[in-house]
């Protein structure tokens, strides 16, 4: 892989789910419907600290399903304020956080795992497990599956972090894992997809490519989308751990693909985004970004009718999903490499000008932002009224519903 696509540490990097018993009887509403999603629960009548929520959904892994849309099942205030923050003295986070059962999940560059009340912000729990997070945790059920830095994959016991078994990859794990049937499955640097039974952590197969994974695999049906840094898209056949099709992308990723319907998105170290057909491997558009050399390592929001993404040339893009064509542009004073979620007509994305932006889906205009400090590579999750993210200065940030008379 080129010398260029390096993880740039986020403060002074040590060097050095999903699904919590989901599946919705409905449909997504586009395309074949994946086996899974990240569906609501339902309406709550009383949320967290007393007030109504809107809806409830748990967001069970990093890009909030199984098909890493992106896009939030509930919904958020129009006005935000800081429930809590949670600060880890000399930390720093990477990783996007979960949330199942009004409990935040995350790990730091230090490698340890925190479990903290949504409500509060009050730690449940603590672990030092790994050499370092930066892959968000998935959960199923009362598991937690995490790679670390080292190349391990722990299952913990969400109630108490205390270690169900560990598998190991030959190199560094940098992104969530996903599921399918019983079965997690992982990226690892050492270029290959491994799929491991999730009760006792035993090797059911694994999948080599040309050099190294370092995005979540997506996942729809039976099938595995991995955008590598061999330069091209590959589609896995999840029965068999054997290659469907592969289609060229000009140059090595490391971003998670986002999947509606029959397409794919996702851009590269090259800072092009592409848009391609899954079932006949064929790229439908694509759209380079300006001169510079300006990457892509945000991971794309995907809804019915737009795609929305960061980049490393300071600014947050939205394409119409059907042509590419750019429906607008918003120029932050940071790289973005955190990846947006959609929330009803808003998208939030964090900076390394260290601002968290709600953008409207409609106009590109900021509708909302919050300055605090540092700088965000990991992104948000959703649920329960809130929204969650953290920093590389070792914060994690809470935000809900304004309170009464502020």
């Amino acid at each position: 892989m080129s010398q260029s696509f390096q993880r740039l540490p986020a403060s002074v990097l040590v060097v050095g789910i999903i699904i919590v018993a989901l599946i919705s009887s409905a449909t997504i509403g586009y395309g074949d419907p994946a086996p899974e999603t990240n569906d609501a629960k339902g309406a709550d009548t009383k949320g967290i600290g007393g007030e109504k929520l809107l809806t409830q959904a748990d967001w069970t892994m990093f890009r909030g399903n199984t098909e890493a849309a992106g896009v939030a099942t509930g919904k958020l205030p129009e006005d935000l304020s800081v429930a809590w923050k949670f600060t880890v003295k000399k930390g720093a986070f990477e990783a996007t956080p979960v949330i199942v059962n009004g409990v935040v999940y995350i790990g730091d560059l230090d490698g340890k795992l925190f479990a903290i009340d949504l409500a509060t912000g009050k730690e449940k729990w603590s672990k030092e497990l790994a050499f370092g997070f930066i892959a968000s945790p998935a959960i199923r059920g009362n598991r937690l599956f995490i790679g670390d830095l080292d190349g391990i994959v722990f299952c913990v016991n969400i109630e108490n972090g205390e270690t169900i078994w560990k598998f190991e990859t030959k190199a560094e794990v940098d992104a969530s894992i996903n599921f399918y049937k019983e079965n997690i499955l992982i990226g690892s640097q050492d270029a290959t997809l491994y799929c491991v039974s999730q009760d006792k952590g035993k090797e059911v197969w694994k999948h080599t490519i040309d050099d190294q994974i370092r995005c979540s695999p997506t996942v729809v049906q039976n099938r595995a989308f991995l955008a590598g840094c061999d330069g091209k898209l590959h589609i896995i056949d999840l029965d068999k751990g054997e290659s469907i099709n592969t289609v060229p992308i000009n140059a090595p990723t490391g971003v998670t693909p986002a999947v509606r319907g029959d397409f794919v998105y996702f851009g590269t170290e090259a800072g092009e985004f592409f848009c391609i057909d899954w079932k006949k491997a064929k790229v439908v558009w694509s759209y380079q970004l300006g001169t510079g050399g300006q990457s892509i390592r945000s991971s794309a929001a995907v809804n019915e009718n737009m795609v929305i993404v960061g980049a490393r040339d300071r600014r947050v893009y939205a394409f119409k999903n059907e042509t590419g064509a750019v429906a607008w542009q918003l120029p932050t004073k940071g790289k973005v490499d955190s990846s947006p979620v959609i929330v009803g007509d808003r998208a939030f994305v964090g900076s390394s000008d260290g601002h968290v932006y709600a953008i409207n889906l409609k106009t590109g205009k900021i509708s909302w932002d919050y300055e605090a400090g540092g700088s965000f590579t990991g992104s948000a999750a959703v649920a329960s009224n809130r929204l969650v993210i953290a920093n590389d200065d070792g914060i994690v940030y809470c935000f809900g519903p304004k309170a009464k008379g502020s």
